[in-house]
């Protein structure tokens, strides 16, 4: 009887019945007929008890899970549901999803005729890196009478790990390794000289760069033949994260800390596929992972275990650490991506002279981020004073941005400033654009 639910259809049923008793009890003739609907409503409960509940009717199924899960993307989930009688269902299905995604209302109905199965397929988006567990699914099962509920118990509790963005690595990697990639966002980056390690001699084809022909080759052909070249290999790239609490500010419900550590996956892919040595630091008030520059097959999944479990920390930064860091544990000019952010012109002065240090060793992009919040506030209609004040206010802000990006290039600094959105892609242009200039 654990297993028995009353159905609201019952609960409507006997509120009715109960009215008309009350109806008798003013209007006394009408008893009789009450009292006979009375006698058809438990007839038609213990029919349905005895259809629902016989031992032929038995419902099975299973959910289907991806190995891991991506942050900040959309991963599908599904589960199939069998009906395993000789009537037909009419099904109600309650996932117990992870706590992390605080949806508590999460049910679907169906219907599944009688031998039959049916799938139900949706996503979900976790927006933390983390262990997420699953509960059971709970089916009720009702006949046409829909009178009382069966409760089975499908699928078993399962744990699923939730990584920095593959699908978005995925995407990334397509875009930027294809040379005749036209995709949005991935610039196409014109190749400035002849700054790259020679490949091969080729047939030349339209379009090919008339300059890169070789006449001695074409002389012996007897057709025109090109020098192809390749960018330089085997540079180091590395991604070095600030994960103090500047980077908790949150972006559609993921922290600036996910967003780099999302883009850091995706670049170390791209620099392993174009033959460079990737690398990974995180600091705060202490330095956190520290993987060297590599390019083993083995290097992407050392870099995802390590950010998979990198968390915030409540503390301020310590930048002399990041000095440090590149002086004594990068032993050769590299590339150096430091995700980081500033809130206002004094947060990067305090910064700056350790910055200028570490440029004079390395190739520094400093990428910070811009408040989406204050460019929306910018955008929105004015309908009073305070209105004006407010985006005045939040245009001085900008201003501000703007301004850091100047002085760091003013010194020499690379600069990239996005919304969280677009921090990969532009990222990546940046890696792309730097290698086309042969800067690294």
């Amino acid at each position: 009887m654990k297993n028995l639910y009353l159905s609201n259809r019952f609960f409507r049923l006997w509120g009715g019945i109960l009215l008309f008793f009350i109806i008798a009890y003013l209007v006394e003739f009408l008893y009789p007929v009450a009292l006979g609907i009375f006698i058809v409503g438990m007839s038609l409960i213990i029919v349905d008890f005895l259809i629902l509940f016989n031992r032929n009717v038995k419902v099975t199924g299973e959910r289907q899970l991806p190995r891991l899960f991506s942050n900040g993307d959309q991963n599908t989930v599904s589960f199939t549901v069998r009906n395993r009688s000789n009537l037909n269902l009419n099904l109600k299905a309650i996932e117990e999803l992870p706590y992390q995604f605080q949806i508590r209302n999460f049910e679907h109905l169906l219907s599944v005729e009688a031998g039959n199965e049916n799938t139900i397929k949706y996503t979900l988006r976790p927006v933390e890196r983390g262990a997420y567990e699953f509960g059971r699914i709970n089916i009720f099962a009702m006949t046409r009478l829909g009178l009382i509920e069966r409760h089975f118990k499908i699928a078993e509790q399962t744990s699923i790990p939730v990584y920095p963005s593959i699908i978005q690595m995925k995407q990334f990697e397509l875009r930027a390794v294809d040379q005749f990639s036209h995709f949005r966002g991935v610039k196409k980056i014109r190749r400035i000289g002849h700054s790259y390690e020679f490949e091969q001699i080729k047939n030349y084809v339209r379009g090919d760069d008339h300059r890169s022909i070789n006449w001695k080759a074409s002389s012996r052909r007897a057709t025109l033949m090109v020098n192809q070249y390749e960018d330089e290999r085997s540079q180091q790239v590395y991604n070095i994260i600030d994960k103090s609490r500047i980077m908790r500010m949150p972006f559609e419900g993921m922290s600036l800390l996910d967003y780099a550590i999302n883009a850091s996956l995706a670049i170390s892919n791209i620099a392993l596929l174009k033959h460079d040595r990737a690398g990974l630091i995180t600091y705060s008030d202490k330095l956190g992972a520290v993987i060297k520059a590599d390019s083993r097959s083995n290097q992407l999944n050392k870099i995802l275990q390590a950010l998979y479990k990198e968390k915030e920390r409540q503390v301020e930064s310590n930048h002399e650490l990041l000095y440090f860091a590149a002086r004594k544990l990068i032993h050769r000019r590299s590339l150096l991506l430091l995700y980081t952010n500033f809130e206002n012109e004094y947060a990067l002065d305090r910064v700056l002279p350790i910055l200028r240090k570490i440029n004079k060793f390395h190739l520094l992009v400093v990428i910070f981020f811009e408040n989406t919040e204050i460019s929306g506030l910018i955008k929105k209609s004015t309908a009073s004073v305070e209105d004006i004040y407010y985006q005045t206010i939040a245009q001085k802000f900008l201003n501000e941005k703007r301004q850091m990006v100047q002085k760091l290039r003013k010194f020499g600094i690379q600069a990239v400033i996005t919304n969280p959105e677009e921090l990969s892609i532009n990222t990546i242009n940046k890696y792309l654009e730097l290698k086309a200039r042969g800067l690294i």
